[in-house]
């Protein structure tokens, strides 16, 4: 089972999905597509020449944060792949699925449809990340069930104890990356940008409605005009890995 393409969902508050999807449109120089979805929940950020690889999401209730949907050519076999090794079952939507990890951070099996060519750099920056905050206790059953879910791609310690890193073979747009968490709490998800000059990007961020909340070694925290947090991490666009 080969996962063929990736999504990262930007998930924010319904009444407030028109702003986020503003400010993300231009982080990503993308223009949004007409929205779909049983009450236009849905929306695709799309990029000039190439695939799309984010979306926006309006949430019924809850402040949102992010996750990833998985492209596969079988989506029944990622399920059955995904429930054997401990995932849970939310919902069934015929041809995608919902699921939820064994920390309980949700995630999408959804068709192929050829994705393939990534969008480009964008003023220095590339959204290529989806960081999964995971509690302590259950870090250890996280890092084993991506890793054993996704056998093809490399899957690797961080920078930091704190961290697990799973990178895609060619193809697949967004990474992932475990972070464990100092507290036990839910797990959650939040997006990264990859970032040649971070206080730059913080500036061009925060012209457009985004606030600074906190600095940390090679990332700086923000939050978007929407509420979500989200990170700046000082990492090449073009590779997603961190400066020699």
């Amino acid at each position: 089972m080969t996962v063929r393409w990736t999504y990262a969902f930007v998930d924010r508050p319904a009444a407030l999905l028109d702003r986020s999807a503003e400010f993300w449109t231009a982080v990503t120089d993308t223009r949004l597509s007409p929205p779909r979805g049983g009450n236009g929940e849905f929306a695709t950020l799309l990029p000039g020449a190439a695939d799309a690889c984010v979306k926006v999401q309006g949430v019924a209730s809850g402040t949102g944060g992010a996750h990833l949907d998985l492209a596969v050519d079988d989506v029944r076999a990622l399920v059955r792949s995904a429930l054997t090794a401990g995932a849970d079952a939310v919902a069934d939507h015929d041809d995608w699925a919902v699921l939820r990890s064994p920390a309980g951070q949700s995630f999408c099996a959804v068709p192929w449809h050829g994705e393939s060519v990534r969008p480009p750099v964008v003023r220095g920056t590339r959204l290529d990340q989806v960081c999964v905050d995971v509690p302590p206790s259950l870090y250890d059953a996280e890092v084993a069930f991506w890793s054993g879910l996704l056998a093809d791609w490399a899957s690797a310690p961080g920078s930091l104890p704190e961290f697990h890193v799973l990178k895609p073979p060619p193809g697949p747009a967004i990474r992932i990356l475990l972070q464990r968490l100092g507290e036990e709490r839910p797990a959650s998800a939040h997006l990264d940008l990859a970032c040649a000059d971070i206080p730059a990007t913080r500036a061009r961020h925060e012209h457009l409605g985004a606030s600074f909340v906190a600095a940390g070694r090679h990332w700086t925290v923000m939050r978007d005009p929407a509420g979500g947090t989200y990170c700046l991490t000082g990492r090449d666009p073009e590779t997603g890995g961190l400066p020699r």
